[in-house]
């Protein structure tokens, strides 16, 4: 009995810890018989079980991130990118997931989520031009791809929670395709530019041109104006001047005359001296 006992103690706390299991927040927990599904609803807690009869498979319930390699895919342009994405997904039917993955196995589970996603994937992009895939239609087209992959992922007890694209790179050919683009669209843009600028100067300038020719035609105006009033001054000032004294002003207009003839010493003239042109140097008074 001394040794009987202690065995017997040891058997009971065995028999009792292979009796009881404890379900963690984090995980779901399938309860089996003989190898079959029996259970798949239990809640966080401590439990109970027949021991060696039934036996426990846990799984996570939380977030599992599938990191998937930067992979070309090909735009509606027929241009390769190099994506690189990532897929958040758990476990949402523990008994459908167990049945479906071969015994519970992740890597099968992983394999199918990244082979649907990145088909899908390769999909979207080819519908796609490389600029729309860069935009905010990349918002739309993650979301499309979430919604696709949960309905197809459902028999597997899988949840997709986000597919997400980290970062999309152009290839070093298509890199170059872009810069010369970028560099025609540019050069386009400048001559477009120089084009306006040359038709703005021509037109500034033919402005220009026609305010020159309205303000000297309108100054050879004025100017003839001011002209023929000064000619019609002048003729009544020398006719008013000439009607007081005529021999006067025909004496002065002959003083000018020889002062204009005369401006020189070397200057000469040969007339006779009879000529009226020296009436005055006649006259004694």
């Amino acid at each position: 009995m001394r040794l009987l006992l202690p065995i017997i103690i040891i058997l009971v706390i065995f028999v009792g810890l292979q009796s009881i299991f404890i379900v963690k927040e984090t995980d779901h927990a399938l309860k089996f018989r003989l190898g079959e599904v029996v259970r798949d609803d239990y809640e966080p807690g401590l439990h109970i079980k027949a021991p060696f009869i039934n036996n426990i498979r846990k799984f996570d319930n939380r977030l599992i991130t599938l990191d998937m390699p930067p992979e070309q895919m090909n735009t509606a342009e027929q241009k390769f990118v190099e994506v690189d994405y990532f897929v958040k997904w758990k476990i949402i039917d523990p008994k459908a997931f167990y049945t479906a993955t071969t015994s519970g196995d992740f890597q099968v589970a992983r394999a199918r989520l990244a082979q649907l996603i990145r088909n899908d994937l390769r999909e979207a992009f080819a519908q796609r031009t490389l600029s729309e895939v860069v935009s905010e239609q990349r918002r739309d087209m993650m979301e499309q791809l979430q919604t696709s992959a949960n309905e197809r992922m459902q028999t597997f007890g899988i949840d997709v929670a986000d597919v997400r694209i980290k970062k999309i790179e152009l290839t070093e050919e298509v890199l170059g395709s872009v810069f010369e683009r970028m560099e025609t669209q540019r050069t386009e843009f400048a001559n477009e530019l120089r084009s306006l600028g040359r038709e703005r100067a021509e037109e500034i300038e033919a402005e220009a041109d026609r305010e020159v020719r309205i303000l000297l035609a309108e100054a050879e105006r004025d100017a003839a104006r001011i002209r023929g009033e000064g000619d019609a001054r002048s003729t009544e000032i020398y006719a008013s001047a000439y009607q007081r004294d005529p021999e006067f002003y025909a004496f002065l207009r002959s003083l000018e005359a020889y002062r204009a003839s005369f401006d020189s010493e070397r200057d000469f003239m040969l007339l006779d001296t009879g000529s009226d042109f020296f009436r005055y140097f006649q006259q004694q008074q």
